[in-house]
């Protein structure tokens, strides 16, 4: 009975452990794989600091429309599970941070600029040369949030869900044209 038990528990052992090796590496090349285009890190694989930093400034675009219903209720599950609405409140309307809802952007309201801000928090996209461009009564430092969300195309159905709830003046939706 011990020598069975003994075994199982060596076997069992030996299977996560072969499980989690082979979950480290690398999928093999497929043709039904997506690709990123080339010189760009693919979002659906790579954190979101490491698509940031592998994009030139100004060309991270969303890939999603929030028409899509699907996307827009994955970003909201996203947005609840790497715990946005602890600061940003459930709907996004704010709390002890900002509301993501209205025509306010702090540093901008585009694309690029909204995922580099979740990716590196406020402190570091300052020192990459941004600067704050509006003010919210409520103003907290971003946090770095590149290393909580597992992929950028998990922030990107974020910002897709994001801009689902937006509220604000229709042509200041992706930041306001000064």
């Amino acid at each position: 009975m011990l020598k069975n038990t003994l075994l199982t528990s060596v076997v069992g052992a030996i299977t996560l452990a072969s499980t989690l090796i082979c979950a480290q590496q690398p999928p093999a090349g497929g043709a039904d794989q997506a690709k990123a285009p080339a010189g760009q890190v693919d979002p659906k694989s790579a954190t979101p600091v490491q698509v940031a930093d592998g994009t030139p400034k100004g060309q991270l675009k969303d890939p999603y429309n929030e028409s899509d219903a699907a996307v827009v209720q994955a970003g909201g599950q996203l947005w609840l599970n790497y715990g946005c609405n602890g600061c940003h409140g459930g709907g996004g309307g704010g709390g002890m941070c900002p509301p993501v809802t209205n025509d306010t952007w702090v540093y901008g309201g585009d694309d690029d600029t909204l995922f580099r801000l979740v990716s590196y928090g406020s402190q570091e996209l300052q020192a990459k040369g941004y600067s704050r461009i509006g003010m919210e009564n409520v103003v907290g430092p971003m946090p770095p949030m590149g290393g909580v969300v597992k992929t950028g195309d998990d922030l990107w159905r974020i910002l897709t869900w994001v801009r689902s709830k937006y509220s604000g003046s229709p042509e200041c939706k992706f930041g306001c044209k000064k």
